[in-house]
């Protein structure tokens, strides 16, 4: 196992969403696919556990404090946390997600300091190596 940091930035916010995020990796992940695929199925477990937790189900009132709203307020979104929603999130459709989202031009990966451009390229992990996901997005209107 490789145990690295990622970052997460949005293109045009102050602050960025995720600041060093640990993950670790198996020491096979060796290209860019394979490290998109080995973040996403984290991403996919966490998520699937979280919808099963039980730990709020009984929970009468659910609040937030000044200092969680204020921190949440900094992202753009204070809410709870909450999964409306019972399904599992399906690993081959988010991997197939990211990927298509990379080759779209959603998103940017940057090692060290170098961008990776192709799903081929080639990765050498090393304990606490930082990554940078960069989120694009794009404007919408129009011009006159």
């Amino acid at each position: 196992m490789v145990n690295i940091f990622v970052n997460v930035k949005s293109i045009g916010k102050r602050r960025p969403t995720l600041a060093k995020a640990p993950y670790s990796l198996p020491d096979s992940v060796k290209t860019l696919q394979g490290l998109i695929e080995a973040i996403v199925a984290i991403e996919v477990e966490k998520y699937n556990a979280r919808a099963n937790a039980e730990d709020d189900k009984g929970q009468l009132l659910q609040f937030l404090t000044q200092a969680e709203i204020d921190d949440k307020a900094t992202t753009g979104k204070v809410g709870f946390g909450a999964i409306y929603s019972d399904k599992k999130a399906d690993l081959a459709k988010a991997v197939e997600t990211a990927r298509q989202g990379f080759e779209d031009g959603l998103f940017k990966v940057v090692y060290g300091e170098a961008e990776l451009q192709h799903l081929d390229d080639p990765v050498n992990l090393a304990n606490d190596d930082i990554l940078t996901f960069i989120r694009l997005t794009f404007l919408a209107g129009r011009l006159w």
